[in-house]
């Protein structure tokens, strides 16, 4: 009896162990491509990729209160594992309609949760141009429903994350979405931020 209580211990730690290396690996995961891509970033414009099989590559580096980001040229569930990523649909920030940022709610955009009204968020784009910006407004929307983005335009940043922050199950219909816009007529080094 003895003997199966230890083997079934041990079984149950093995177990344990087993779910704690893989709920850290996610987050781990994050942070290493994050220091890749800080130096891709560093680069500069046509940069190798940050590592020899990435099919994307830095598009903008942003920063949510302490927290930066390397935002990636794309926003597929593949490479949101890496970091934020600009939604092809969005435009670049400046040019027509918004930018669209989507990123993991426990890794990169963790920091959403803490944003809001009048927060300042900060842009640098590949050119070397900072922008500053102010988040107009936060709301959980329901996937299942359609999404206005009715008088957000140029100069107009969306991101988006899963909803609740501290939700234990994926795959929720749930978004949180931050509008921020550009501070008018003022471009400052995203050091000044």
């Amino acid at each position: 009896m003895r003997k199966a209580a230890a083997g079934f211990a041990g079984l149950l730690l093995a177990a344990a162990l087993w779910q704690a290396l893989a709920a850290a690996w996610i987050p781990a995961k994050a942070s290493l491509a994050q220091l890749l891509l800080e130096r891709s970033w560093q680069a500069g414009q046509g940069a190798p990729a940050p590592w020899p099989w990435a099919d994307f590559f830095p598009r903008a580096r942003l920063r949510l209160g302490r927290s930066e980001s390397i935002v990636l040229s794309d926003a597929s569930p593949r490479t949101l594992a890496f970091g934020p990523g600009l939604f092809r649909a969005g435009a670049l920030f400046g040019a027509s309609g918004p930018s669209i940022i989507s990123g993991h709610r426990d890794t990169q955009f963790a920091a959403l949760r803490y944003l809001t009204v009048g927060s300042e968020i900060g842009l640098e784009l590949p050119d070397g141009r900072a922008r500053r910006l102010v988040v107009r407004t936060t709301a959980v929307v329901d996937t299942r429903r359609p999404l206005a983005l009715a008088d957000c335009g140029p100069g107009c940043l969306l991101l988006v994350s899963c909803y609740p922050f501290d939700g234990l199950l994926p795959g929720t219909p749930l978004r949180f979405v931050v509008e921020a816009h550009a501070v008018p007529a003022r471009s400052l080094p995203l050091q000044a931020l």
